[in-house]
């Protein structure tokens, strides 16, 4: 009795040390909204996030219908997906600019569940055989149940990788990886959608090589294609590639894009209803769309063991390709994601939808340039989104009987061109790694050959396979030898020209493993007010030496970076020099955070310097990055560095002295 009474004392004590701080430092933590609601500017933000929240509900309602389709359920259950996880994403996500709902590849890969769980026995989305939830048939039940299932599963998924803490581990995720998986997974959507592109009549083929085993189908029935449809799947594909490269190109001079998916959507469900092309032409049509929301209900947990190999490939693929937005626009706006939290917001976004008959959510690499394109600034625009989706749920849905399905597949592949042009990639990664391209091609192989989460797997696997073979054949120990007499100098104001320089040596391989971590640590150099020698501790956890600067005519370590940022009353700007005499080998994530580095330095008015940078490394910053200066920034030493720095300031100095 003492010993559980001595344990209760101490779990109270625990209860009674929370104080109210620590209580709301969680709460703003893990609910970012809390951060940013109380400080939203209402008179700048309103307007473009109204217009963009317009526009964004245009293409939630196209891409929703569209993607429901694709996971092989009803059409309304995508305006539920583009509806719930909206608001959960809005309430704990933390991209400002990440656009979450229904998704192609997490809806390919829910419906190898739903066809092998429930496969197709009719080719309408309705029949007599009403169950009497939202005026659909027991058959598309059970569909969305298995849907729903898969949702749930993946957001539980998602919520104990978030609780394991399992955010940190995303390095491993290389863009050659990411890029490569996305691309296999969305040329294995467009196969999917040949059918209805093509009017065809098609058995669900999937499994190991489905992706060719159903071009061999369709060769082997080429005769079986409906004209009618391939003709009006060739002009909606033209008319949305056309117009999307107009919006493009003169996204500058208009504020309101065209929203053609919707004009598209208008134009075709009129003339197949005039024209009566479901029993004229034979064409296929969304069908009966019901109105208002459903009531909650749970997924079907009897299907939880049919559905674990679906449910782990949403989680992990809609994380990836989520992420890897959010990470996207917080570099380009300036502002940090946390990996950890991420996990969270995107597992509430598909556990709690899917007690609403939602399909697995993600966030879209469209709907995202959508939001950039026309000037969101928070999630507000996605919020508004919401109302006006509620609007099509309630109001709009039931006119949407008469959408031929081939446009909905021509929606898809259009929407899909983003993914699909990332063949461009390879260009880029043969000219900055021969090893990153070599990655890229098997994973993509991987991927379509298998499915996009093999793919995944398999990239993972090979890039840490390549580095555990790599690392070994660099130097990870040296003994350098600086003359420091390069560096001293005779006058005084040699001393002062070289008091606001900082060397700071790269010690190590730069790759995927490593990257991200210099780049943090290096960023904290930047901001952080503190001593040298503390400096100095936290540099060297990370595989990187800080060097020295000349002050007062002695060598001595060098002071905070950070200091540099509030000494406005020097008229020189400060400078960063990386020395890169130690980095033997580096791989595409590296030299993009090397690009980062120089770019956050010049947002904070820092000049960046490389000095004993080898030429590959060279020619592949030159060609991964947009260097504008008007100085050079590669040198063959620390000391050409140190010499031009002085000769610039000497001269800027003369020209303010002549302008006197």
């Amino acid at each position: 009795m003492t010993g559980a009474k001595r344990k209760r004392s101490a779990v109270w004590r625990k209860i009674q040390a929370v104080r109210f701080e620590d209580i709301k430092a969680w709460c703003l933590r893990r609910l970012p909204i809390l951060q940013w609601v109380p400080v939203y500017n209402w008179k700048e933000n309103l307007i473009p996030d109204t217009v963009s929240g317009m526009m964004l509900a245009i293409q939630q309602v196209t891409q929703g219908l569209a993607f429901a389709v694709l996971s092989s359920v009803h059409p309304v259950f995508g305006l539920y997906g583009s509806f719930f996880p909206v608001i959960i994403y809005a309430i704990f996500g933390m991209g400002r600019h990440v656009a979450t709902g229904t998704f192609a590849l997490t809806s390919l890969i829910s419906a190898n569940a739903v066809e092998r769980l429930v496969p197709s026995v009719s080719t309408n989305l309705t029949t007599n055989n009403n169950s009497g939830v939202l005026g659909l048939s027991e058959f598309e039940m059970q569909r969305i149940g298995v849907a729903a299932a898969v949702s749930f599963l993946g957001g539980i998924i998602q919520v104990a990788m978030f609780m394991l803490q399992l955010g940190s581990a995303t390095f491993l995720l290389t863009e050659p990886v990411i890029s490569a998986m996305t691309t296999g997974a969305a040329s294995h959507v467009v196969t999917s959608q040949m059918k209805y592109l093509l009017g065809m009549k098609m058995p669900y083929i999937s499994g190991p090589l489905g992706f060719f085993h159903i071009y061999a189908y369709i060769f082997e029935n080429i005769r079986s294609v409906q004209l009618e449809a391939l003709l009006l799947s060739l002009l909606s594909i033209v008319v949305l590639v056309l117009v999307k490269e107009l919006n493009e190109k003169f996204q500058r001079n208009i504020k309101v894009v065209l929203p053609i998916e919707l004009l598209l959507i208008i134009a075709t469900s009129v003339a197949c209803y005039y024209a009566d092309m479901e029993y004229v032409y034979g064409l296929e049509v969304v069908g009966h769309i019901p109105e208002g929301l459903p009531s909650p209900k749970p997924p079907p947990m009897n299907v939880l063991p049919e559905v674990v190999t679906e449910a782990f490939g949403v989680a992990l693929v809609g994380y990836v390709a989520s992420l890897a937005l959010a990470q996207g626009s917080a570099k380009k706006f300036n502002y940090t994601v946390d990996d950890n939290q991420e996990f969270l917001a995107h597992g509430l976004s598909n556990v709690i939808p899917s007690f609403f008959f939602c399909i697995p959510s993600a966030a879209a690499m469209g709907r995202t340039a959508l939001l950039y394109s026309t000037g969101a600034k928070t999630q507000v625009a996605c919020l508004i989104s919401c109302v006006l989706i509620l609007v099509v749920i309630y109001a709009i849905g039931p006119m949407l009987y008469w959408l031929p399905m081939c446009v909905l597949a021509s929606i898809i592949v259009v929407g899909l061109k983003g993914m699909l042009m990332q063949f461009r990639d390879l260009k880029k990664y043969w000219n900055v790694d021969k090893i990153d391209w070599s990655i890229w091609v098997s994973t993509y192989v991987f991927t379509i050959c298998f499915a996009a989460n093999v793919g995944l797997l398999y990239g993972v696997i090979c890039t840490i396979v390549i580095v555990i073979f790599r690392f070994p054949r660099a130097k990870t120990l040296s003994l350098k030898n600086v003359k420091e007499e390069e560096y001293k100098y005779k006058t005084e104001d040699n001393c002062e020209s070289l008091k606001q320089v900082k060397i700071v040596s790269v010690n190590n391989p730069l790759v995927f493993l490593n990257a991200r971590k210099l780049h943090t640590d290096l960023i904290k150099i930047i901001q952080q007010d503190s001593t040298s020698s503390h400096t100095c501790e936290d540099v060297n956890k990370v595989g990187c030496t800080i060097c020295f600067s000349h002050q007062g005519g002695s060598f001595s370590f060098i002071k905070c970076v950070g200091e540099l940022l509030t000494q406005s009353s020097h008229s020189e700007r400060p400078v960063l020099i990386l020395d890169c005499s130690e980095l033997n080998f580096f791989d595409y994530t590296g030299v993009s955070v090397l690009l980062q580095i120089y770019m956050d330095c010049k947002n904070r008015h820092i000049d960046v310097l490389l000095a004993h940078c080898k030429d590959s490394l060279i020619k592949a910053m030159q060609y991964g990055g947009n260097l504008e200066s008007e100085n050079p920034i590669f040198f063959e030493s620390i000391s050409s560095a140190t010499d031009a720095i002085q000769i610039h300031r000497s001269y800027s100095k003369f020209s303010e002295q002549s302008e006197v």
